[in-house]
């Protein structure tokens, strides 16, 4: 159990605070601020079962969601991406982009989100520790997904992946993984 708040990073120049979970409209909301590098920000990805806002308070937000053309919001400006919408944001400015805003329902994302950054940070690679983002993309495929992975390399390569690692006893620090939700119908 991770306790916030929670602060996590990569290597990239990505930093995310989960800083508390409140209730608001009958719903929880985990309220989330970030800081971001110049370029730097997520790739394309998908929260099946949760929406996501973020308002941006100093520098530049590049978004997009999948299959549109590229948008970009100033300071006050807010976007909400709604569960199963593949998008992405960066930094499109040359100073620090800053963010506040919030993930509902929380569900895994704190641990998701921190052992994907891990992930990144003790890869030799611009990607995350191949071994671990198999397990995690295999594990949590009915909350989040990266669309610009092959069909084929999530359904038949990362699961071999997963066997492979297992047998190999890389996931030991996963022991304590929230369980994932069931898939949406």
């Amino acid at each position: 159990m991770i306790t916030l708040p929670h602060t996590i990073q990569t290597k990239h120049g990505e930093q995310l605070t989960f800083h508390k979970i409140i209730r608001e409209e009958g719903t929880d909301k985990l309220l989330v601020s970030n800081q971001v590098q110049p370029g730097a920000g997520p790739i394309m990805h998908t929260h099946w079962q949760q929406d996501e806002s973020l308002t941006v308070k100093q520098g530049t937000m590049g978004w997009q969601i999948l299959g549109q053309e590229p948008q970009i919001a100033q300071p006050g400006q807010t976007v909400v991406f709604k569960r199963g919408t593949p998008h992405r944001f960066w930094n499109d400015g040359k100073d620090i982009l800053q963010c506040d805003g919030w993930i509902s329902p929380p569900h895994s994302i704190v641990f998701f989100l921190d052992a994907i950054y891990t992930a990144i940070n003790k890869s030799t690679t611009d990607r995350p520790d191949a071994f671990d983002a198999a397990w995690l993309l295999t594990r949590y495929a009915s909350e989040y997904d990266m669309p610009e992975i092959p069909g084929f390399v999530k359904k038949v390569i990362m699961p071999v992946q997963v066997m492979i690692g297992k047998l190999l006893g890389k996931y030991r620090h996963f022991k304590d993984a929230p369980t994932p939700l069931p898939p949406i119908n």
